[in-house]
């Protein structure tokens, strides 16, 4: 286009660490997909058991309960699915249920073993969260701001 101003070539200093922090997002982002399709044909529980335990565990700190149907609602799978994901968790001692006084069709599931560590559910999170412990508060703080607005992005995509 004559007469349009050009942009210069190059990068000024916020838009060459937006750049940088944008590819490493992006990294981060390749090897969580070949994480989870490594977990599904070679190591351990799903994406969805280890997401399923989480909710249970931080369910059951926060002293409420769990049915197998919020579970469901939550990880956005079919109950029938979920069903069977917790029937492995169970047979793998990893959780028990207890009948719903208030609806006698439902039952609430509970982690079996409350001193079980979270972290061992999910090494990596283990592993992220020693990282984590280097970092100053300050900047935790905005590196959680920052990759729940990356979240944030994400979760709306094709929603």
């Amino acid at each position: 286009m004559a007469g349009a101003p050009r942009r210069p070539m190059t990068f000024d200093h916020a838009e060459d660490h937006a750049t940088t922090a944008a590819r490493a997002v992006e990294r981060l982002r390749l090897a969580e997909a070949r994480l989870a399709r490594r977990r599904q044909t070679d190591c351990g529980p799903s994406e969805n058991a280890r997401a399923a335990m989480r909710l249970i565990l931080e369910r059951a700190d926060a002293g409420m309960s769990v049915t197998p149907t919020e579970i469901a609602q939550s990880l956005a799978v079919s109950t029938a699915s979920v069903t069977g994901m917790l029937d492995r968790l169970h047979a793998g001692g990893l959780i028990t249920f207890a009948a719903n006084p208030a609806d006698r069709r439902s039952k609430f599931v509970l982690p079996f073993d409350r001193d079980a560590d979270a972290d061992a559910i999910d090494p990596v999170t283990a592993r992220i969260r020693e990282f984590a412990l280097d970092l100053p508060d300050a900047l935790a703080d905005q590196v959680a701001a920052f990759l729940d607005r990356v979240r944030e992005v994400v979760d709306a995509e094709c929603a």
